[in-house]
């Protein structure tokens, strides 16, 4: 059985090194959009399963009952980072009070230090987006490239054989707008899963910020670090 005269096979094999490269960009996009859409999406799963287990943390008795319950799996994430901050922060403000930060309030102190942590974590999860984002911009039109690209190179084998037939037309021209086919399919899964993602992490920073407030005010009013540095302070 004689293979397609028209298909992707013999596009590859009557492409110059443009078209193949073109082809090999579009593959190269294409893999890395979907290893961080499937490590990211997996991250994001994590995360909210993790955050159900905020409501538990204010239910223990003790910090370390409460910070085993946010550590699920064994493994760390944004809440036990905030956690792990808001206790240090408050240790360290409370035994170093003759430095330059012991003349802010724990107040002060607790707010920008638990801000800088979210940062740091929201910039952690959203890591790969900008991928997807360049990815499901650009690749449209780099399968644009390849078809004119393509069309041109037919147009001009066509001019030189002097034949202008539908048939001869066909082909060439239908082998090149496969170039912009492969485009879009690269560019739809990124554009999606970028939009996912970014719809998921908001809700994780979301509650990484009401989280922050309640670890604040439990540091202000509610943990034996903070009574002990206002008794020390009173004396």
């Amino acid at each position: 059985m004689d293979s397609n005269p028209y298909g992707i096979a013999a596009l590859w094999a009557q492409g110059d090194i443009v078209i193949k490269s073109v082809a090999f960009l579009l593959l190269l996009m294409s893999v890395t959009s979907w290893y961080v859409i499937v490590t990211r999406g997996w991250q994001a799963w994590r995360l909210r399963r993790v955050s159900r287990h905020v409501g538990g943390f204010w239910h223990a008795h003790t910090f370390d009952e409460g910070f085993a319950l946010l550590h699920v799996d064994g493994r760390d994430n944004p809440f036990t980072s905030l956690a792990l901050e808001g206790k240090a922060a408050a240790e360290h403000h409370a035994s170093n009070r003759e430095d330059l930060h012991g003349q802010l309030s724990l107040a002060e102190w607790l707010t920008g230090s638990l801000r800088g942590e979210i940062d740091e974590s929201a910039e952690r999860i959203g890591a790969g987006l900008p991928i997807l984002a360049s990815v499901g911009s650009t690749a449209p039109f780099i399968g644009l490239f390849g078809t004119v690209w393509g069309i041109y190179h037919a147009l001009v084998s066509i001019g030189m054989a002097g034949s202008a037939s539908i048939d001869k037309i066909a082909g060439p021209v239908g082998e090149a707008l496969i170039m912009t086919a492969f485009g879009l399919a690269v560019a739809i899964p990124a554009v999606l899963g970028y939009n996912a993602l970014v719809r998921a992490n908001k809700g994780v920073v979301s509650r990484m910020h009401r989280f922050a407030r309640q670890l604040h005010a439990y540091f202000l009013t509610g943990s034996p670090v903070a009574r002990a540095a206002g008794k020390s302070g009173g004396q």
